[in-house]
């Protein structure tokens, strides 16, 4: 950090912003960042409303042994990330159908299971490429091909969240009235859950499977706190989410630090400030009015 502050008052706050910017990797790196942190940010509002913090936490750690995989036979790590993802999820809903164990204990052991086994995987091969990447994330080191592969799946969450808009927003608030109405839920279920592993497979390259889940649910939990209205709350999700990778980015060329780390520390800051001061939700107002 002092690093960071002691770069201020000497290069002045303009020529701060400009001179990462005069490196092709950075401008690739901001881009990604902004891309990924729009969408999970767009996805996190749905995560909040229907209360899946730790659905968004199976997949995206669930789908290391399928990154392994993927690298073993030489395909891209997206196909090998998204098979997983599904099937952990597939999975979930077979053993919670099966047995009387609930949810959230079901999604704790696939989950564990899953990454463990990708660890172990790590652990037994032998390569010139640093998988732990693929844990931590490597803005800075993304590929070409991952950026047209990361372009690409971000354009199919954002069509699938599109089209089933107010229908995914009904079935989060109510499913039961969603069903009701004529609703396929079953459609709507399995779509979130889809765009939910998609989402975390383009988050990879900038924050790691472990760091992800941040980007999937913050976003969306900072601005529950700070609106009550949908619309609001899509788009103070999607601006903390983009500044915070902006931002994050440029702490982390100047700390020479992890880049997903510094994006994720920043936007539970942003939660944190939301937390203690918004105005209707926050702590502060709360207890200023006697609640």
């Amino acid at each position: 950090m002092e690093s960071l502050l002691s770069t201020l008052p000497v290069l002045g706050f303009a020529e701060w912003l400009i001179t990462p910017l005069t490196f092709e990797f950075m401008l690739k790196a901001m881009g990604m960042s902004m891309l990924v942190g729009a969408v999970c940010s767009v996805l996190s509002c749905y995560m909040t409303l229907k209360s899946w913090a730790l659905m968004g936490d199976a997949v995206s750690h669930s789908v290391l042994p399928g990154v392994v995989i993927a690298y073993l036979l030489g395909i891209p790590f997206a196909i090998g990330a998204f098979v997983f993802g599904l099937g952990a999820v597939a999975s979930i809903g077979y053993i919670e159908s099966q047995t009387r164990i609930k949810e959230d204990t079901v999604i704790g052991i696939v989950f564990t299971g899953f990454f463990a086994l990708g660890i172990v995987m790590i652990s037994k091969i032998r390569s010139g490429v640093d998988l732990n990447h693929i844990l931590f994330g490597n803005p800075l080191g993304i590929s070409d091909g991952d950026v047209i592969q990361t372009c690409i799946i971000s354009a199919i969450v954002l069509t699938i969240v599109l089209m089933f808009r107010k229908d995914f927003l009904l079935f989060c608030f109510d499913p039961t009235h969603a069903k009701t109405i004529g609703l396929n839920t079953t459609l709507l279920h399995y779509s979130l859950l889809a765009a939910l592993s998609l989402t975390a497979v383009a988050g990879l390259q900038t924050v790691g499977i472990i760091m992800v889940v941040a980007m999937l649910i913050t976003p969306g939990a900072t601005a529950y706190l700070l609106t009550d209205r949908f619309d609001h709350m899509l788009m103070i999700a999607t601006t903390s989410g983009v500044f915070s990778s902006v931002m994050g980015t440029y702490i982390s060329y100047y700390l020479d630090g992890a880049t997903g780390g510094c994006i994720v520390v920043l936007q539970t800051a942003l939660f944190v400030i939301a937390m203690l001061f918004a105005p209707k939700h926050g702590i502060l107002r709360r207890r200023s009015s006697g609640y």
